[in-house]
């Protein structure tokens, strides 16, 4: 389909495959001075993560009532306008203690990377090349950033993640929830590569949302599907897309995707954080796990200036 503008940095052939397809691989949108400086403060603040006080709270798929608990952690509700540390699964032993170095357990850094760290908060709110990128897609009119985090994905023991949309857990009415995944080293098909079910945003309902329970934790709760879009995806196989350091990922908030456990000896380091529309042009959730605070409210992308 036509824009009816001219593009400040994609083409109408990327332009076309975001909207058909449900997501969109830039190769190379990273400088590689950019990928080892976000690397290199990936690696400070896993050196700065102190075991004193942590109460050991492991990032889980969620895909049974046991892998759920960390849900319903203070540690984990109360992130969304801090930095901090979730574990793998497998890097806590039966005795509730790491069974390797502190570095090498962690399974991603969140939640609020880009309003807290410099380094992180800069190249988020004050890039230029992202804003050109944004107003091109023109997914959102006004759009908010939250929820940045650092997935490390651990060698040999970095978890599988399953199919899901990120709506789901970003939930506005109407959805409009978008990822920004980057990669930070290669993206591999054994260290846990992305993988997406094309076109599955046009046939994929947003049927339940993940909140925050009155009587404390979270789980989903069913949404009333109205006018959203309608079919299945019988037929439809999911693509791995392995990708190289630099590359960004663009994640449709409703199409389908996951990944795979890594089996390598390598990291799968990425930066991701998401944006959605602001008030009131969608309405964000009060039910959602991750809300703003008044001292630190959603930053709109636009707002700042580089």
């Amino acid at each position: 389909m036509s824009t009816g503008r001219t593009l400040e940095f994609l083409t109408q052939e990327q332009f076309d495959q975001f909207y058909r397809d449900g997501y969109l691989l830039l190769p190379g949108f990273l400088s590689d001075e950019q990928i080892q400086g976000l690397l290199a403060r990936t690696k400070q603040l896993l050196d700065d993560f102190t075991l004193e006080g942590h109460p050991m709270t492991k990032f889980t798929t969620g895909e049974s009532e046991a892998e759920n608990k960390h849900v319903g952690d203070e540690y984990f509700l109360n992130s969304g306008n801090k930095i901090r540390y979730f574990l793998e699964e497998d890097a806590v032993g039966l005795d509730g203690q790491l069974n390797r170095s502190k570095e090498q357990s962690v399974n991603k850094i969140g939640h609020a990377l880009h309003e807290i760290d410099p380094v992180f908060r800069e190249f988020t709110l004050e890039n230029e090349k992202l804003r050109a990128l944004a107003r091109d897609l023109a997914f959102h009119r006004d759009p908010e950033v939250l929820q940045s985090m650092v997935i490390c994905k651990q060698p040999r023991i970095g978890a599988k993640v399953p199919e899901h949309n990120d709506s789901t857990f970003l939930y506005t009415d109407p959805p409009s929830a978008l990822g920004f995944w980057f990669a930070l080293e290669d993206c591999t098909p054994s260290n846990g590569a992305l993988s997406f079910l094309p076109g599955s945003h046009t046939t994929t309902k947003i049927a339940k949302r993940f909140v925050r329970l009155p009587e404390g934790g979270t789980g989903f709760e069913d949404l009333p599907v109205g006018d959203q879009p309608a079919g299945d995806n019988a037929g439809k196989e999911y693509i791995q897309e392995t990708c190289e350091a630099g590359t960004l990922v663009l994640i449709h908030g409703s199409v389908l995707h996951k990944s795979e456990r890594n089996t390598s000896a390598r990291t799968r380091f990425a930066y991701t954080f998401h944006m959605i529309e602001s008030p009131p042009l969608a309405k964000y959730d009060e039910k959602n796990w991750l809300q703003p605070t008044p001292a630190m409210p959603f930053s709109k992308l636009f707002a700042i200036k580089a």
